[in-house]
C-alpha cells in the first residue's frame, strides 16, 4: 500500500533513499550514484528498466558522431554551427516543448500537426516521460529531499538524475497511475493502460517511444546529410550530444549549485535556490527564477533585456493561429516586482 502524498510516491525511490530519519537530505557517494545508474539501465535485470536503457542508448548513439566530427570532419565553421544549434536552437526547443508545453501546459496547439512538428523540431535526446513527470515533482519539492535533481546533493546527483531519480515508480496503484497520466495526456505521447504499466513500469508505450526516436533521427540525419554531407550531419548530432550534457548540468547551475546566490532586484522568488542567468536566459528563454515564480506562463523574460526566444516562437505561432491560446504572466510580474528591478546588466552568466 502506497503511503503519503501522490507526489511523494510518484518517482522511483533510489536505493539510498531521498531523506534520512530526521527528514534530512541523503547525499549519496559517487560510488552509490554510479552503481544506481548502472542498475537502472540494466535491461537484463528487468524489462521495466527499458526507458532508462533507451535514454542511455540515445547517449551511446550520439557518441560516434562526436568522434567522427572531432577526428575526421572538424572545422571552425562547423564548430560554430554546433554552438548555435546546441545552445540556442536545442536550448530554445527544450524550453518550448519539454518545459512550457509538456510540463506546464502554458499554451495549446490549434491542431495536432503543429504539436507533432514542434515536438520534432530538433534531434530527439530524451523521452518526454522522463522530463515531464519528474519536473512536476521538482516544482513541488525544489531543493528539498525528494527533488529529483537537488543541487544540494552535488553535481553528479544532478547529472545522473535522469537514470537515478527521474523515473516513474513501477509500484503505483491503479488510481495513482491514473492521476499520473494526467501529466502526459496532452503531449500526444501514446500512454500505457494500467495493465501495460504493470508490465513495462512506465506511463509511455515502449513501441511509440522507440519509433518516434528512430524516425526523428533518420529524418534529421538524412536532411543534414543532403544539405552538407556527412560532416554537417556529424556536427549537428555532436551538438545534440552537447545539449544532452548541458541541460543536465543546468539542473545544478540553475539552482546556484546548491547555494543561495539570489541577488536583490534580480531573483524575486526566494522559496527555492533558482536564479536568473543571462546565458540560458538569452539563448533559451530560461529565466529560471522568473519561471519558478510563474511556472504556468508561456513567457519568462519579463524585464527589459530578458530576451525570451521560446516566447517569440509561441507568440509567432499564435499569430499564425497554430497556437490557440497561451498564458502570459508578464503583467502580473511587473505589477508585483517591477519597481524593485534594476537594469538587465546585473544578470549574471
Amino acid at each position: 500500500m502506497i503511503k503519503g502524498s501522490f507526489i511523494d510516491n510518484l518517482l522511483y525511490t533510489p536505493s539510498y533513499g531521498w531523506k534520512d530519519q530526521s527528514d534530512g537530505l541523503i547525499v549519496p557517494t559517487s560510488t552509490q550514484l554510479w552503481s544506481e545508474a548502472f542498475s537502472r539501465i540494466n535491461i537484463f535485470r528487468s524489462r521495466k528498466n527499458w526507458i532508462s536503457f533507451v535514454s542511455f542508448l540515445m547517449l551511446i548513439g550520439m557518441l560516434p558522431f562526436f568522434f567522427l566530427f572531432f577526428f575526421k570532419y572538424f572545422s571552425w565553421y562547423l564548430l560554430a554551427a554546433i554552438v548555435i544549434y546546441s545552445m540556442a536552437i536545442m536550448g530554445t526547443h527544450g524550453t518550448i516543448w519539454f518545459h512550457r508545453y509538456c510540463t506546464h501546459k502554458s499554451y495549446g496547439f490549434s491542431r495536432p500537426i503543429w504539436r507533432i512538428i514542434t515536438q520534432n523540431l530538433v534531434i530527439k535526446t530524451i523521452p518526454e516521460e522522463i522530463y515531464v513527470v519528474s519536473h512536476h515533482v521538482h516544482h513541488c519539492k525544489s531543493d528539498e529531499p525528494g527533488d529529483p535533481y537537488n543541487p544540494k546533493a552535488g553535481f553528479w546527483y544532478c547529472m545522473l538524475a535522469e537514470y537515478n531519480h527521474q523515473r516513474v515508480s513501477p509500484h503505483l496503484e491503479e488510481e495513482t497511475h491514473k492521476k499520473a497520466l494526467h501529466f502526459m495526456e496532452h503531449t500526444g505521447v501514446k500512454l500505457n493502460s494500467y495493465k501495460q504499466y504493470q508490465k513495462w513500469g512506465s506511463l509511455s508505450s515502449p513501441g511509440y517511444t522507440i519509433a518516434v526516436w528512430v524516425i526523428n533521427w533518420v529524418f534529421w540525419f538524412a536532411l543534414f546529410f543532403l544539405i552538407g554531407g556527412a560532416a554537417l550531419a556529424c556536427a549537428i548530432f555532436t551538438a545534440a550530444l552537447l545539449w544532452f550534457t548541458f541541460v543536465r548540468a543546468f539542473n545544478y547551475t540553475g539552482h546556484g549549485g546548491g547555494e543561495k546566490k539570489h541577488r536583490e532586484g534580480v531573483d524575486f522568488d526566494r522559496s527555492n535556490l533558482s536564479i536568473n542567468q543571462a546565458r540560458p536566459g538569452l539563448l533559451a528563454g530560461e529565466w529560471h527564477n522568473n519561471h519558478h515564480l510563474f511556472p504556468g506562463s508561456a513567457r519568462a523574460g519579463f524585464l527589459p533585456g530578458q530576451l525570451d526566444l521560446a516566447w517569440v516562437y509561441i507568440y509567432i505561432l499564435r499569430k499564425l493561429r497554430m497556437v490557440s491560446w497561451y498564458k502570459d504572466s508578464k503583467k502580473e510580474f511587473l505589477k508585483k516586482y517591477a519597481a524593485t528591478a534594476p537594469a538587465s546588466k546585473h544578470f549574471v552568466f
